[in-house]
């Protein structure tokens, strides 16, 4: 892990006066990771969605209310903290407009190309096929 993220996390919790708490992870967002970490320091991206079937092939827990995450930049360095609002596994055709344009990247054909292309090409890793309605896990946070 970057080295330059605990440091980031202990400031966090120093300047917010909270003590005992742990973030979950550090992560990048997306394959355009600067341009999307911007939009969360902006304000503009609070929603992400993600692919339920990769949660279940890397034996990995689905995030959870409450949760800290760190947003790292194109160069995995850390520039914001985010805390889960809410999660919500459905259908990917299912998922809303309104949700859609809480991801701040475009209308909801862009949000919808975007993601049809990131899955069909994801899933090919595992010689797996992308459907419209394949499970998508939907996640709203907040910039803390």
């Amino acid at each position: 892990m970057n080295r330059k993220v605990q440091p980031f996390w202990n400031d966090f919790c120093l300047a917010t006066g909270q003590e005992g708490i742990e973030y979950k992870d550090a992560f990048q967002f997306g394959v355009s990771p600067d341009w999307l970490a911007d939009l969360v320091i902006k304000g503009k991206k609070t929603a992400t969605t993600s692919g339920f079937v990769f949660y279940e092939l890397e034996k990995e827990e689905i995030p959870k209310a409450g949760e800290y995450y760190i947003v790292l930049d194109g160069k995995e360095e850390p520039v914001a903290v985010i805390q889960i609002q809410s999660v919500e596994v459905v259908p990917m055709n299912k998922v809303t407009e309104e949700f859609a344009l809480a991801e701040g990247e475009g209308d909801y054909q862009d949000w919808w190309e975007a993601h049809e292309k990131f899955f069909t090409e994801s899933l090919k890793e595992y010689d797996m096929e992308y459907s419209p309605s394949m499970l998508v896990v939907c996640e709203r946070f907040k910039k803390v």
